[in-house]
């Protein structure tokens, strides 16, 4: 079966192929033709089994057709809520769909401004969400279909009250999907909730790595590390053509600006980047005269490119599926490749939901940063951590205890006085945590996270 099949809106159609996708899924061979019916809908499912194409596409062929106006998709997190609006947007451009990431840490300004100007998509988070609603900022913003992605990682991150709170907002002459890896009873008793009638459907598996000429290692690091580790690791691993994964659009941009910045020639691509540069880039790539790609998931799935030796992934992925499909770039025809992967300790549930759902056999490993050489890299982290130090609210009294001093020898010398301690720290430093260490920090992590969980439920008790 081929996606043709479904005959979608012939903006729809471009949109899948351009993003390389061919076969559907079995979650999306089942689920796609209950939702375009209309029907309510419990699906079991996997995390990276294409879930999101599989509500996505509907959704934006309903509203492509002028069937439906506004969707509404409800995920446990800001990154996935931020990889699905993107995911969405790079299928639906060709339609004009307007997709919008709402969640919380930023201001209401503009997401409230732009819900109001008219998105037709807006992919959310249940605690932004219920607040836009208790406080009256969306009431203009209707769903004819809503969907709640997760629904069991919502129930372990303490959100279903949330969530029946937030139904309660939104019109009752709606088509509900629910998506859920497990169906705990908690779960069926929101479902029965909010849900008419659902058709159910089932596709548990494994995703496997059937390829065992890729060789796969991970690096556990503190979040600030990521610009560090990869910079080493380009500099250390031999590579013919590097692939790196990033989750969000910025992120590309942002990592390109910075490794072009170290003299690494890399290009960055994904959803906003028109057609015309798309191909540029990936003619230069796939010619040998870039060796570093920088991409997101959705851009690079429809990519094929020969003799790509390492795959790096900045972040992990969220799903396994993700993970299959980044990894199975290299070690193609034959050849061996290597995927490495960049991972905190807060992203480590992440990774063991890819090494028990794909079989995925990770080496934990660790890299020396011992060089006493003035690099361009060097550099370049002394500036960046300078120019993001908070300035010392007492430094103007300092300056003027200091102004009899030549301004330029003052500089020079107290540089020399930062790239002196930079050496000293760096001598003989591993980056990443061996496993003694790793199981320690584990072990701070989830007695922080059971910290949490007891003053949330305090101040739940409070409340009630």
């Amino acid at each position: 079966m081929s996606f043709s099949e479904f005959d979608f809106h012939k903006d729809i159609k471009k949109g899948i192929k351009v993003a390389g996708f061919v076969e559907p899924s079995p979650i999306q061979k089942e689920a796609i033709p209950i939702i375009l019916e209309g029907s309510d809908l419990i699906g079991q499912a996997h995390t990276g089994t294409g879930k999101t194409a599989a509500f996505g596409l509907p959704i934006l062929d309903m509203i492509a057709r002028g069937e439906i106006q506004k969707a509404l998709i409800i995920t446990p997190t800001r990154e996935l809520a931020t990889q699905v609006s993107d995911e969405l947007y790079f299928l639906g451009r060709f339609a004009g769909i307007r997709t919008l990431a709402v969640y919380g840490g930023v201001g209401y300004g503009r997401q409230i401004s732009l819900i109001n100007k008219g998105v037709d998509i807006v992919v959310t988070t249940p605690g932004r969400l219920k607040d836009l609603y208790k406080k009256g900022k969306i009431d203009s913003f209707n769903p004819e279909v809503v969907v709640l992605d997760e629904a069991d990682e919502m129930l372990d991150m303490g959100f279903l009250d949330d969530i029946r709170e937030i139904f309660e907002y939104i019109p009752q002459n709606r088509q509900t999907i629910l998506f859920s890896a497990t169906i705990p009873e908690p779960v069926k008793e929101l479902a029965n909730t909010i849900l008419y009638n659902p058709e159910f459907i089932s596709v548990i598996g494994k995703e496997t790595i059937k390829n065992n000429d890729i060789k796969q290692f991970y690096y556990v690091i503190e979040e600030h590390q990521r610009d560090e580790a990869i910079i080493k690791l380009l500099e250390v691993e031999k590579f013919d053509k590097a692939l790196i994964f990033c989750r969000t659009k910025k992120e590309v941009d942002r990592l390109n600006q910075h490794l072009n910045t170290l003299g690494f020639r890399a290009l960055g691509l994904h959803g906003d980047i028109d057609q015309l540069e798309r191909n540029t880039i990936v003619k230069s790539y796939r010619r040998g005269k870039t060796k570093i790609l920088i991409a997101t998931d959705v851009v690079a799935r429809g990519i094929d490119i020969k003799n790509v030796t390492h795959v790096f992934n900045y972040h992990i992925p969220f799903d396994p599926q993700s993970y299959v499909h980044r990894i199975g770039r290299t070690g193609r025809a034959g050849k061996s490749g290597k995927a490495i992967t960049l991972v905190s300790t807060e992203e480590f549930r992440e990774l063991k939901r890819i090494q028990n759902e794909v079989g995925a056999s990770m080496q934990l490993s660790t890299i020396r940063i011992g060089s006493q050489s003035l690099s361009k890299e060097m550099l370049s982290l002394i500036k960046t951590e300078i120019l993001n130090t908070p300035i010392h609210p007492e430094i103007e009294r300092a300056i003027l205890e200091m102004a009899d001093i030549n301004q330029i020898e003052f500089i020079k010398r107290a540089l020399s006085l930062i790239i002196s301690y930079k050496k000293t720290l760096s001598k003989n430093r591993m980056l990443g945590y061996t496993q003694e260490e790793l199981n320690k920090k584990l072990k701070e992590y989830e007695k922080d996270l059971k910290e949490k969980k007891k003053v949330k439920k305090k101040k739940k008790k409070k409340k009630d």
